[in-house]
């Protein structure tokens, strides 16, 4: 049994896991991600559109859940020559039990260390 989250089938840590849930803990990002889900992909004013908020705030959801490894960006030219910007929920699986948590806190820096 797999006790954490896996981005692309690859084991995240403990500060992945925290990033994932903080981008998650959002009802636009959820909506994001949801539209998203249908394995299709979407260009920035499209899904705009299509999640009813404006291409500023998708930017700064998108943001989020980029950095999270939740979502991919692709930047292609349109046949007319116009930048699109595709996006694509990258394959990921998040089982959320008392055991996961266990298992990914392991990965965390203690409480008061800072890593250098």
């Amino acid at each position: 049994m797999k006790h954490d989250l896996q981005i692309a089938e690859t084991t995240c840590d403990g500060a992945q896991v925290l990033a994932a849930l903080a981008a998650l803990a959002n009802p636009h990002r959820l909506r994001i991600v949801a539209r998203l889900a249908d394995g299709e992909r979407h260009y920035v004013s499209q899904l705009a559109r299509e999640i009813g908020i404006s291409r500023p705030l998708l930017h700064l959801h998108m943001q989020k859940l980029l950095e999270a490894g939740l979502v991919t960006s692709r930047l292609e030219l349109s046949d007319d020559g116009k930048a699109l910007n595709y996006l694509e929920l990258a394959p990921f699986h998040l089982s959320l039990t008392a055991e996961s948590i266990r298992h990914c806190v392991k990965s965390l820096p203690a409480p008061g260390d800072t890593g250098e």
